[in-house]
């Protein structure tokens, strides 16, 4: 895979609490560069963000309901209407961790559809945070994207104890069947870490170290 190729495939990402303005626009500008899918940021700069990159192809990627999905669903809907209304182009929401875990999978699925409906056409990448759940939860939160219309299932938040593992992209990807993306993210910092996980299914990949890892593209000279 190219350089370009990969850079395509990457959701340029700061979602630190400290996070300051000057650094969430040296993100746009690198995005712009680097031909970045997107910059992922907290819904709080999606204004600012929307307006530095008018005009050019990286789509602006808040988060909702980030980090621990926890929120209610009447919240999570109208955090994406407002990051609509705010110049988002692509939404990453996180799934209600602990209602998927109490069995209540008619109340999550509902959720994620009901934030595809506000995202009026955006895409939506669904955070499921996979290291909390089974392979047999990791599965059916899959089957609840396809039917509620998301656009792709997300491994991690980056924020839980563990990331993105090639085996859960592989699990997450087979599911899908190509029906929806694959976007993992936690933990990849390097060329090697990307390519494992596109190798194993992922289709977009979630990092803050977007720039380290086109750096180590073969042939690429630092």
């Amino acid at each position: 895979m190219n350089r370009s190729a990969l850079a395509a495939m990457i959701d340029h990402t700061l979602l630190r609490a400290d996070a300051s303005q000057n650094e969430v626009a040296r993100l746009c500008d690198e995005a712009v560069q680097f031909g970045f899918a997107a910059v992922a940021i907290s819904p709080c700069w999606t204004v600012f963000c929307a307006d530095r990159l008018m005009g050019t192809s990286v789509a602006v990627d808040p988060t909702i309901g980030f980090p621990l999905g926890a929120n209610t669903t009447s919240v999570k809907v109208a955090e994406t209407r407002e990051a609509v209304a705010n110049g988002a182009r692509e939404i990453d929401m996180v799934i209600n961790i602990g209602a998927l875990k109490s069995g209540l999978r008619r109340e999550v699925e509902g959720e994620i559809a009901a934030v595809v409906t506000a995202a009026s056409g955006r895409r939506v990448k669904v955070i499921i945070e996979a290291c909390f759940l089974t392979a047999e939860e990791k599965v059916a939160v899959c089957e609840m994207c396809l039917r509620a219309g998301a656009a792709f299932v997300k491994t991690s938040t980056g924020f839980a104890p563990a990331g993105a593992t090639v085996e859960d992209v592989a699990l997450l990807s087979r599911t899908v069947g190509g029906q929806v993306g694959v976007k993992a993210a936690g933990g990849i910092r390097t060329y090697e870490d990307a390519m494992a996980m596109i190798a194993a299914g992922a289709t977009r990949i979630g990092s803050s170290r977007g720039i380290a890892i086109l750096a180590g593209v073969p042939g690429h000279e630092q």
